[in-house]
């Protein structure tokens, strides 16, 4: 799959939206794959949706109970407004539709949410504070996330309201929420944040670290918005197609 330098910097344009139905659930089966390897997997937990270009109150999701590393495109279950399957096999994770309906009901800008428990981001969120901009990595965030309590709060309408434009939510004592406009964007936000989580602990571990500042920070997280996200997963489809092309089927 080689890099095409004229197109690396472009999403793709359909000229039908059966094809960018077929594309956002290959990118979703992607994305799970790329959580598995990364180890973000932990049991039957964990979930990401993508808004079905078609039926824009419907969203693709994965079916409870199947790992990650095993996830096909054909897999992918599509889940209505009314929490029910509309389309696909199996039983979709309780909490999953608790969390996603609402959030791509009420945010139409947001095409895609991402939660798994990934070790790191679960760990950073006990200490129920925001990343700092600890390095350029971290500074993408600045900003553009917030914590949100679920345990006190729970996950759906009232998560709905809170997500506005943020890249990600840090739920307290419960992990990274991500968000984006492509599936691509969202998985991104979620290995960045969840890298930014380990390097936060260590350096509370090692000391006192020195922040990048406020103006620094801020102009950081403001040039690396939607297109920085999604180009930034391209290097992970691209390796994940070539070493396992069956999640294509």
């Amino acid at each position: 799959m080689a890099i095409d330098a004229a197109t690396i910097n472009q999403q793709p344009i359909f000229s039908n939206l059966e094809d960018e139905r077929q594309h956002r659930k290959e990118r979703l089966a992607a994305a799970f794959r790329v959580f598995a390897k990364l180890g973000y997997e932990e049991g039957v937990m964990g979930h990401i949706s993508a808004r079905d270009p078609i039926k824009t109150d419907h969203y693709w999701t994965n079916p409870f109970g199947l790992s990650f590393g095993l996830i096909k495109t054909s897999d992918l279950v599509l889940m209505g407004p009314e929490g029910k399957i509309a389309s696909g096999h199996g039983l979709v994770h309780p909490g999953g539709i608790q969390l996603h309906l609402p959030i791509l009901r009420d945010n139409p800008h947001i095409q895609s949410a991402a939660h798994t428990h990934s070790i790191y981001g679960r760990t950073w969120s006990a200490f129920g504070r925001l990343l700092d901009p600890l390095t350029a990595e971290a500074a993408v965030f600045h900003n553009r996330h917030v914590i949100y309590d679920s345990f006190a709060h729970g996950e759906g309408d009232n998560l709905a309201q809170v997500v506005g434009n943020n890249k990600a939510v840090l739920l307290k004592n419960h992990g990274i929420l991500s968000l984006g406009k492509t599936v691509d964007e969202t998985a991104y936000w979620f290995i960045s944040f969840e890298k930014a989580s380990q390097g936060q602990l260590l350096a509370e571990a090692a000391g006192k670290p020195l922040l990048i500042g406020e103006k620094d920070a801020e102009a950081i997280a403001a040039r690396t918005g939607e297109q920085f996200g999604w180009l930034n997963f391209q290097p992970y489809y691209q390796a994940i197609v070539r070493e396992q092309p069956d999640l294509l089927n």
